[in-house]
């Protein structure tokens, strides 16, 4: 069994070959270079690279050549992971989704509360258990793994965590020690419930203006040989966000429409001015307010589902 000083954990690379949102540069290339850099951090520090998931934006019809560099990255990295929405097209992984060239490789495996990744890290006995985006219920957390060990979980949903608001709470969970969730693209604060750990590191790459402010960063994980862990994040290398983002496009997405039917005019404006979702994003954090929180709610999760499909 290897042995290893700790654990690097990746947050959400989202690659694609067509830059997202408001991106300028070679976004491919740039999100390339900064997984590299992390897994060669990983290789010099005697860390296990493990991805949080949404390894890539859309889940199909990406680009060869950007399946192929990953691919020739990812060899004898031993990277483990799991899955995220981005990395689906339905609700499970299939054969036409981009991920699973990679698992199939053998270049990523993708780790599951019975197939857990265990190894010595700092000296002391660690598993590593995950369930993807979609698949967390409470009830299907096993109670232990038996022994003295430390077990972390690696997750990728909507957590409620300082002012995030998720579609779960952070609770314990029994003979899971520390929980490290992917998904939400900036760095939360610890959250502990009794014996278990919540930690949101934040992702690797900002895919919109609004994430500009976010600094790239990795989660390392440090063991002691008795147990205990120590948390400390790892900035990756980038570029300032006013040299990858181009600015908002002119158009009146801050102008209170108010109204039903003035707010039907101002997506109408939204859509003929090709704003994309950037500018939908922007519109509706405007304008959401006027309506009831329940309708607003809803407008916002319809928002997300299409934004998504897209």
């Amino acid at each position: 069994m290897r042995e290893f000083r700790g654990l690097l954990f990746i947050g959400d690379p989202h690659l694609a070959h067509r830059a997202p949102g408001y991106r300028k540069d070679d976004y491919g290339e740039a999100i390339l270079g900064k997984l590299r850099w992390c897994l060669d951090y990983a290789a010099q520090e005697q860390l296990q690279p493990a991805l949080l998931g949404d390894l890539f934006h859309w889940a199909r019809d990406n680009a060869n050549w950007l399946i192929a560099e990953l691919c020739e990255m990812l060899r004898g990295r031993d990277l483990i992971g799991i899955y995220g929405n981005h990395d689906v097209h339905q609700s499970l992984l299939t054969d036409n989704d981009s991920l699973s060239v990679p698992v199939k490789a053998g270049l990523l495996r993708l780790i599951t509360e019975r197939d857990v990744w265990e190894g010595i890290v700092g000296g002391y006995p660690v598993v590593v258990g995950g369930t993807p985006y979609g698949a967390y219920r409470p009830s299907d957390y096993p109670p232990g793994y038996g022994g003295k060990k430390l077990v972390i979980w690696m997750m990728h949903h909507d957590v409620t965590v300082q002012g995030y608001i998720g579609k779960m709470d952070p609770e314990e969970l029994p003979g899971i020690h520390l929980v490290i969730n992917g998904h939400i693209h900036r760095r939360l604060d610890p959250v502990v419930v009794r014996r278990t750990t919540w930690l949101t590191p934040g992702n690797i790459a900002r895919t919109k203006r609004s994430e500009g402010v976010n600094t790239p960063a990795v989660l390392r994980i440090d063991v002691s040989a008795d147990g205990s862990w120590d948390a400390q994040y790892v900035t990756v290398p980038h570029r300032p966000a006013e040299e990858v983002f181009t600015e908002l496009p002119a158009i009146d997405t801050e102008l209170p429409y108010e109204g039903s039917s003035a707010f039907v005019r101002g997506l109408s404006a939204i859509r003929g001015g090709r704003m994309g979702g950037e500018g939908l994003r922007a519109f509706l954090d405007h304008n959401l307010d006027q309506f009831e929180p329940e309708v607003a709610a809803k407008i916002r999760e319809l928002a997300d589902e299409v934004l998504s499909d897209a």
